[in-house]
Parts: C-alpha cells; sequence; structure tokens
C-alpha cells in the first residue's frame, strides 16, 4: 500500500514514518511526505515522495494519514476523496474528517516503538481497512481497537501523555533527594532506578498492580510508611482528578 504522512516531520508522524521504513511495511518508494518546512533530500536515510499540497498527497496515498496538531486542522485544506484515513488528532471527531476515517491516540514511545496506540473506526472502514491500520500502528508498537469515539478522550488524558506522568514523580522523587543534601547525579540515578528500572517489575503484570501495593503495606516496613502517607495526603486523587482534568481538555478540543 501507499502511504501518505500529513505532518510527516512531526513527533508522531516521523515516528510512525521511521517505523513505517524500519520495519518494512512500506517501501520507501511508497511513502509519501508532507511538511510545512518543504521536501528534505533525504528521511532518516531513505529516499521518500515529498506532496506538494494535502491535494498531491491524497492523489498519490492509498492510506492517509493526519498528523498534524488539532488546532491546525481548520485551517487545512484536506478532502480524503474517499481514502482510508488514519488521524492521530487528539479531539477532531471522526464526524469532521470522514467516515471512512480511523482515530487512534499513539503515545511518545512510538519513538521507541513502543507507543500503545487505541483506535476507533468510522462507519464505513472495511475489515481490510482494519487489518491495514493494525499493520500500520504495530509498527510503532501495540495497538488496540475500542467501540467507542468518546473512549478516545480517556485514551488522550491517559496513556496518550506517554511519559508524562512518571516523568512528574521522577521530579518529585530527584527534589526531594536533592533537598536531603544528596548530589544532583545521585538524585538522577536513584529517580531511573524507581520509575525505569523498578517498574520493569509491573510489565505484563497490571492486574497485580493492587496486590503488590498492598503487599508492601502488609509488610510494615519503610515503603508502607510513605505509600500509606502518600494515600493520605491524596496521592491517589490529585492524578485522579489531572486526568479528569487532562480528559476534559480533550473532549474540548471538539467543541
Amino acid at each position: 500500500m501507499t502511504i501518505g504522512i500529513i505532518g510527516g516531520t512531526g513527533w508522531i508522524g516521523a515516528a510512525l514514518g521511521r517505523a513505517l521504513l524500519a520495519t518494512e511495511t512500506v517501501e520507501a518508494q511508497d511513502l509519501v511526505i508532507l511538511n510545512r518546512s518543504g521536501p528534505r533530500e533525504d528521511y532518516f536515510g531513505h529516499k521518500v515522495q515529498w506532496a506538494r499540497d494535502c491535494r498531491d498527497l491524497v492523489e498519490r496515498s492509498e492510506v492517509v494519514v493526519l498528523s498534524v496538531r488539532p488546532q491546525d486542522w481548520p485551517g487545512l485544506d484536506f478532502a480524503g476523496q474517499g481514502r482510508l484515513v488514519l488521524s492521530v488528532m487528539a479531539g477532531v471527531p471522526i464526524a469532521a474528517i470522514g467516515p471512512r476515517t480511523v482515530r487512534a491516540i499513539p503515545n511518545a514511545a512510538a519513538e521507541i516503538g513502543a507507543s500503545y496506540s487505541p483506535w476507533v473506526a468510522g462507519p464505513d472502514v472495511t475489515r481490510q481497512d482494519r487489518a491495514r491500520i493494525a499493520a500500520i500502528l504495530s509498527a510503532i508498537g501495540r495497538e488496540e481497537e475500542l467501540t467507542e469515539e468518546s473512549q478516545l478522550d480517556l485514551m488522550t488524558a491517559v496513556p496518550g501523555a506517554g511519559p508524562a506522568y512518571p516523568a512528574l514523580m521522577a521530579v518529585a522523587i530527584m527534589r526531594y533527594l536533592t533537598d536531603q543534601g544528596l548530589p544532583r547525579s545521585v538524585a538522577e540515578h536513584a529517580a531511573e532506578a524507581v520509575i525505569c528500572d523498578a517498574a520493569r517489575l509491573l510489565s505484563g503484570r497490571m492486574a497485580e498492580a493492587e496486590a503488590m501495593v498492598q503487599s508492601y503495606v502488609d509488610y510494615a516496613g519503610t515503603t508502607a510508611a510513605g505509600l500509606l502517607e502518600a494515600q493520605r495526603l491524596g496521592f491517589d486523587t490529585a492524578l485522579q482528578e489531572g486526568f479528569a482534568a487532562a480528559t476534559r481538555k480533550a473532549a474540548s478540543l471538539a467543541g
């Protein structure tokens, strides 16, 4: 299939384009790129097609990826012309794009092939279209079809945030340790040990997360003291309120 990416040098668009080439999901001559800055000599070491404008890209492509900021959508001169469209724009509904549209919410881990990309299909998306979308999104990680478009606001707020919430916790860890007199480099290593290394014990075991927390509480040691105080001060509530605010913001993007 020929794939065109509008916004192909942006954050998600570039990660997707690079992954499609690296996984050989698409050949370089079958990848069409459009961006605001204009053609480049190569695209991650490949000679791809460069489109003049949206119309040119659509005419050359079987599948069109819309990877632009939602605030740029109203000014985009786009007509799908019956093509299969994959939109990664938060807040822009399928109804505003076209019935043969799939909306997906990848996250920043697409850069390392570890994105979780939930998606919802429009009314004219066929079984073959779904298989194509799954193949495209699998190039950047794990994909999953959802049943309701409204669920994408939740996905935008939580997994769509990528490393933002872990980064926030890392900042809190480093700030606490440096405030206690530890060198910044040591605080960084400690935060990485918690956020990146130890958290790998949860990979594939999310169903056990509550039991893991409870096991630390039951042990009644230093970690239990920290967990209970964090919960008493509203750690869970603060996160849930943050997620709720982000969900409201995602919904507001669509008016």
